[in-house]
């Protein structure tokens, strides 16, 4: 992995001044990575969220104005923890930039005052496959053993379809199930508008994409278990929210316990690239989401 190019909008923290090939002068928290046609850019001032993700000029990622609607995001499961609003050190406070290590931009969390853990998000460019690779690690802080799951949480426009390899979805969170159909050796969700939150969990296969607007959005991870997600939680989950507003791609890793000081490490890796296809199931859709994954 080399020759990443890292544009910052933003970048002097702590009186220091990180420095690498095409790097500007901060102003606004936004670190853009670019590979090849892909740019992907990382707001640090609100939580290290990924708030774009573009194929040239066009954005696969949802751009809503409202709170807990845009972009990608990274949660703690299982949520049974927390509840609701998600926990703000992970979610929404500011994160500081560790550094560049090696090819990565590498920002951190602040410590939980609830939870005494703190997360740091690592982002790495592959130009040999157009990939970039999320690495997020929980640090237990608190003093106490605790028990977590990582869980990545983004945020598409409601348009296109969703699929990953799975036999079956179950209702989520006491909502009401999606529309999954099951054939061509997938799970199949179609979007649509329905006035009901939606939500599902799955054991996938360790990847889930994406299309729309002739764009296929492929993201890999663990594969994990029946027996290894948290409590009420699942390897892949899909959330629907009301009317033709955003979906949220999810997965999770495996249920982890950490004692003081221990830290806990899961990556994802996203691939975004042109494909022209219906929003309906077909084998060359999968076809082509097994052979990016398998780069």
């Amino acid at each position: 992995m080399k020759n990443i190019l890292l544009s910052l909008a933003a970048i002097t923290l702590g009186g220091m001044m990180l420095s690498a090939q095409n790097i500007s002068n901060p102003e606004d928290g936004k670190y853009t990575i670019t590979n090849g046609d892909v740019t992907m850019t990382i707001d640090a001032s609100r939580g290290g969220k990924i708030v774009s993700y573009k194929y040239q000029d066009q954005e696969v990622l949802s751009q809503s104005r409202f709170p807990n609607s845009f972009g990608s995001t990274f949660w703690t499961s299982p949520q049974s923890d927390w509840n609701w609003p998600p926990v703000r050190e992970y979610d929404s406070m500011a994160y500081e930039a560790a550094g560049l290590e090696s090819d990565s931009l590498v920002l951190t969390g602040q410590k939980s005052e609830r939870f005494g853990m703190r997360i740091r998000k690592s982002f790495t460019a592959d130009e040999k496959t157009g990939a970039i690779t999320i690495t997020y690690t929980i640090i237990n802080e608190s003093g106490q053993t605790r028990q977590v799951a990582p869980w990545e949480i983004t945020r598409v426009p409601n348009g296109g379809m969703v699929f990953f390899q799975a036999k079956e979805t179950v209702p989520a969170n006491r909502m009401k199930g999606l529309p999954f159909t099951f054939e061509k050796g997938a799970a199949w969700f179609v979007m649509d508008e329905d006035r009901a939150n939606r939500k599902i969990n799955a054991d996938g296969k360790g990847w889930l994409a994406f299309c729309d607007n002739g764009l296929m959005f492929v993201k890999k991870f663990q594969d994990l278990d029946p027996s290894q997600p948290a409590p009420a939680e699942a390897e892949i989950q899909i959330y629907a929210n009301p009317g033709k507003t955003y979906v949220e791609i999810e997965e999770q890793g495996a249920y982890t316990k950490l004692e003081p000081g221990d830290e806990l490490s899961w990556s994802v890796t996203w691939y975004l690239f042109p494909y022209e296809t219906e929003a309906e199931p077909s084998k060359a859709a999968l076809k082509k989401a097994l052979k990016t994954i398998r780069k």
